[in-house]
């Protein structure tokens, strides 16, 4: 079980380098969470 430190469904986030590796795992994660 995922521990949520903050919601972000509904905000905008940023994420620089989404096409690979961390930023790309990153840019998934907080589209699952509805950002």
């Amino acid at each position: 079980m995922a521990l949520e430190a903050f919601d972000i469904a509904g905000r905008v986030a940023v994420i620089t380098g989404g096409g690979t590796g961390i930023g790309r795992a990153t840019a998934l994660l907080f589209a699952d969470a509805g950002a």
